[in-house]
C-alpha cells in the first residue's frame, strides 16, 4: 500500500453546528460534530471508519463531499482543496466523488421510476442521452445484479437490499473514483449484508474504485478495510492497518468496542474480556476538557483533563491519541 499516491488528504477538518441565539441574533453555542480530524486515504483501498452513534462518522463523509459545508480544515482531493470551493467549481467533483446513503428508501425518490432515479446523474452532467442513455441505465442496472426490466418500476417495489443496489448504481452512474459508504448495509438483514459487502468488493476490483467505508459493525469493517479510523465525539482517537487495530487495539476506546463484537465459539466468548465503559457519551454540546474520553476511561490520569492528547505513530502507520502512549 504503501507505494500508491494520496487521493484524498483531509487535514484538521472541522464541522461546527451553531445551537442556540443569544442577543442581536449571536449564535451562542456550538455542536462540535467534527473537530480537527486530519486522515488520508490511498487510491484504491478502503478506509474504515468506526465509532459509537454520534460520534461524527456521517457528519464527516457528508463534509468530505460537501453536502455540509465544512466550518474549517482542508479536504485535498486529486491534489485540490476542494473544502471552499463554490456549487459552482464543485460540479466536476461532483462526478468523482459520490455517496451510498444509509437508508435506501429514503434516499431515493418515490415518485420516480429506477431508470429516471439512475439516470439523473447522467442527464446532470450531460453524460448521455436518448439510446444511449437507456443502454447506460441497463448497464448499471446489471453491474449491481438486478435486471434491465427493473427501470420501469418504483423505489416501493423493491426489497431493502434491492433499494440498496439501485443507491449503488446511481452513484456508479458517473464513473466515480471515490466512493463514501454511509453505513450502506446497517438498514438490511444480515444475509443481505453480506452479498451488498461482497458486491462492493467486486466493484473495488473490477473498476479501481476507493472506498470510505462508514460503519458500526465492526467485523464488517474488518473484512472491507485496509485501515480502519475510530472516531470519539468527533475526534479521530485511533487509525491504523485494519488487522494491525483489531489485534493490537491500543487506545481504551478502541479496546472497548472490540471487546463488545459477539464471537461464535462459545468458549472464547466465556473467556473473552469485555471492557465495560462507565457512563453516558458527554454532550458534543459541551465535551470534556482535555482527553474527551477521560469521564470513561478507566485510565483517566490529572493530565488527561488538562492536556488535550494529540494523534502519535506508535508503530509504523498506527497513531494513536493517548496520555498513556
Amino acid at each position: 500500500m504503501s507505494n500508491k499516491e494520496i487521493l484524498l488528504d483531509v487535514k484538521n477538518l472541522k464541522k461546527y453546528f451553531p445551537v442556540r441565539k443569544g442577543f442581536f441574533g449571536r449564535q451562542t453555542q456550538y455542536v462540535k460534530a467534527v473537530d480537527d480530524v486530519s486522515f488520508f486515504i490511498k487510491k484504491g483501498e478502503t478506509l474504515g471508519l468506526v465509532g459509537e452513534s454520534g460520534c461524527g462518522k456521517s457528519t464527516t463523509g457528508r463534509t468530505l463531499i460537501r453536502l455540509y459545508d465544512p466550518t474549517d480544515g482542508e479536504i485535498i482531493f486529486n491534489g485540490k482543496d476542494i473544502a471552499k470551493l463554490s456549487q459552482k467549481e464543485l460540479k466536476p467533483y461532483r462526478k468523482k466523488i459520490q455517496m451510498i446513503f444509509q437508508d435506501p428508501y429514503a434516499s431515493l425518490n418515490s415518485r420516480m421510476t429506477v431508470g429516471d432515479i439512475i439516470g439523473e446523474p447522467l442527464d446532470i452532467h450531460g453524460i448521455a442521452s436518448g439510446k444511449e442513455r437507456l443502454e447506460r441505465i441497463h448497464e448499471l442496472l446489471n453491474i449491481v445484479g438486478l435486471n434491465p426490466d427493473h427501470a420501469t418500476r418504483y423505489p416501493h417495489e423493491f426489497s431493502g437490499g434491492q433499494r440498496q443496489r439501485i443507491g449503488i448504481a446511481r452513484a456508479l452512474a458517473v464513473e466515480p473514483e471515490f466512493i463514501i459508504a454511509d453505513e450502506p448495509i446497517s438498514a438490511l438483514d444480515v444475509s443481505i449484508q453480506a452479498q451488498v459487502v461482497n458486491m462492493l468488493e467486486d466493484l473495488q476490483n473490477d473498476l479501481g474504485l476507493t472506498y470510505l467505508f462508514i460503519a458500526h459493525d465492526l467485523s464488517m469493517v474488518r473484512h472491507i478495510s485496509n485501515r480502519v479510523g475510530v472516531m470519539y465525539l468527533g475526534k479521530l482517537v485511533e487509525i491504523a492497518e485494519s488487522d494491525e487495530l483489531y489485534e493490537k487495539p491500543s487506545h481504551p476506546y478502541t479496546q472497548a468496542l472490540l471487546s463488545a463484537i459477539p464471537l461464535p465459539d462459545p468458549k472464547a466468548a466465556r473467556e473473552n474480556k469485555r471492557v465495560i465503559l462507565e457512563g453516558d457519551v458527554p454532550s458534543p454540546l459541551n465535551p470534556p476538557s482535555g482527553c474527551r474520553f477521560r469521564t470513561r476511561c478507566r485510565y483517566a490520569m490529572d493530565k488527561c483533563a488538562e492536556i488535550e492528547p494529540q494523534l502519535k505513530e506508535i508503530a509504523p502507520g498506527h497513531c494513536v491519541a493517548c496520555h498513556l502512549y
